[in-house]
């Protein structure tokens, strides 16, 4: 998880589509993929929990938040992300997202985080 949050923060959309399942490569719209990369400013991602998915696993699940800007507005994507290893490393397989929040400004210092941590946004 942590290498696809880090490929889409430097814009490395070679390493997000070969960690893509197969059939979800085809499915890429590398273009569109490409436009994102200019209009979104990543903030940070947290994990939440994994199951599985160490050394000697097959498949796993990450449960995650990943923040970010879009035309002035913060917002937080958060999913269970599915994966499974193919060729001895672990692939995306899917996803389900479990909350999306947008702030209609500005979030303050030390107000709470709108992904939902309880944590102060800094």
């Amino acid at each position: 998880m942590r290498s696809r949050y880090t490929a889409f923060v430097l814009g490395d959309l070679d390493h997000i589509e070969n960690s893509h399942v197969c059939d979800k490569r085809e499915g890429l719209d590398r273009p569109d993929v490409k436009n994102m990369f200019g209009a979104v400013e990543w903030d940070g991602l947290e994990i939440f929990s994994t199951s599985v998915g160490l050394e000697g696993d097959e498949a796993g699940t990450v449960d995650f938040a990943a923040s970010f800007r879009r035309n002035g507005k913060f917002l937080v994507h958060r999913e269970n992300s599915n994966f499974r290893r193919d060729n001895g490393r672990l692939i995306y397989v899917g996803g389900t997202p479990t909350a999306t929040a947008a702030s209609a400004g500005k979030i303050g210092r030390n107000q709470p985080c709108p992904c939902g941590s309880g944590k102060k946004y800094k």
